[in-house]
């Protein structure tokens, strides 16, 4: 089997969003969303959804897709679809290619690869669990702690395990305007945490995710104590991640665990120095940065050395790996982004069904369609082509 073709479609969707600068929701937000599509000489195909921001949910830039049109799609037309270690490794070490360019093609031959052997990605990887748990991960500037609190007992009640707060950053909660990040809302963030605790009692799981917004040690400090005081399970990307060695001692004076890097440019490699260098407590990677097969070495990498590594935002990628790696490794599939009047489980008007609808007990079951287990509304797409 040989590699014929590279497609990219371009179209206009929808689907309920945030407004995080003035915290009201967006019903029914108009994005543009791209599938690239690898084909086959023999008529099988592989398509992937998504690769700009927010991982699956956001396509292509028009630079972007000149990159895969142009130079990666001279490298890999001809090639046999199923080296996809080889594609990887030209990705990453001989042609430079940005990351989440290449974590598209790697996601789509994965899709491909599913699709010629009739098989869930998960099993082609050797699948460890056919559902894995999930937690409600709220947008932020969702307002005071009362708006959290509210919130984060509504998604307990409708079954999610556990609940992450991504609380006031880039904005003031009081003014409820933008603002540029300094000074950081470090009272309004604890208040959030206190009140939510409050709210789902002292045994539920809580998360805190502060996105790199701390720019001091002491700020990082006073949050992490809180939040051990308040019993959180970890701690997640609480200063900005070109400071490693701020994550070192970080993690040596707090005890709860620390979640990073989460957005550091590098895949498996960045997080891979992270855990010798004692800067996480937990890693995170997600098939935005290297895709399913970079993702996949870094849960291996993690597993070896003890630590967690708990994947990055929803998405069909992310969930198959998930479904191939043991709960000891990846235990919480990140359901989001939550807020009130956001619905999340209309399914994209391109596709048929979502791959993240949450059971009643909590649970995600994967996806059982050959390859990432898209069922495509190409009428859809075609009529609403940019």
């Amino acid at each position: 089997m040989k590699i014929t073709d590279i497609r990219i479609r371009s179209f206009r969707t929808y689907a309920d969003s945030w407004d995080r600068d003035h915290g009201v929701p967006l019903p029914k937000a108009e994005s543009i969303q791209t599938v690239t599509t690898i084909e086959t000489d023999e008529g099988v195909s592989g398509h992937y959804f998504g690769g700009g921001m927010r991982g699956d949910l956001y396509g292509l830039s028009a630079s972007e897709q000149e990159v895969i049109l142009g130079r990666v799609k001279s490298l890999i037309v001809g090639q046999d679809p199923m080296d996809r270690e080889l594609i990887w490794k030209w990705f990453w070490v001989a042609a430079n290619i940005p990351e989440n360019i290449g974590s598209v093609i790697d996601n789509a031959l994965w899709d491909l690869a599913g699709n010629a052997a009739g098989l869930p990605v998960y099993k082609l990887m050797g699948g460890a669990r056919d559902r894995v748990k999930a937690y409600a991960s709220s947008h932020k500037n969702m307002g005071q702690p009362e708006d959290y609190a509210a919130h984060a007992l509504d998604c307990k009640n409708k079954g999610y395990l556990a609940y992450k707060i991504h609380p006031h950053y880039f904005w003031n909660p009081d003014t409820r305007q933008p603002t540029p990040g300094r000074p950081s809302n470090i009272r309004a963030d604890i208040e959030t945490c206190r009140a939510v605790r409050d709210a789902v009692g002292p045994d539920y799981v809580l998360m805190f995710d502060p996105w790199g917004t701390y720019m001091t040690m002491e700020e990082a400090l006073l949050v992490g104590r809180e939040l051990e005081r308040l019993n959180f399970y970890w701690y997640e990307h609480p200063m900005p991640e070109t400071r490693p060695e701020m994550y070192v001692r970080l993690c040596r004076e707090l005890t709860i665990p620390i979640l990073s890097p989460e957005i550091a440019a590098g895949g498996v490699f960045t997080r891979a120095d992270w855990i010798l260098r004692g800067a996480s407590d937990m890693t995170r990677i997600d098939t935005h940065r290297g895709g399913i097969t970079g993702a996949r070495k870094t849960c291996i990498v993690a597993e070896a050395y003890g630590q967690r590594c708990e994947l990055h935002m929803s998405g069909w990628g992310n969930l198959h790996v998930m479904g191939a790696t043991h709960e000891d490794t990846s235990e919480y599939y990140e359901k989001g982004l939550l807020a009130p009047g956001v619905d999340n489980d209309i399914p994209h008007p391109y596709l048929k069904v979502n791959c993240d609808v949450v059971e009643p007990d909590g649970y995600i079951t994967l996806p059982k369609g050959p390859g990432l287990g898209y069922q495509i509304n190409w009428d859809y797409i075609e009529d609403n082509l940019v």
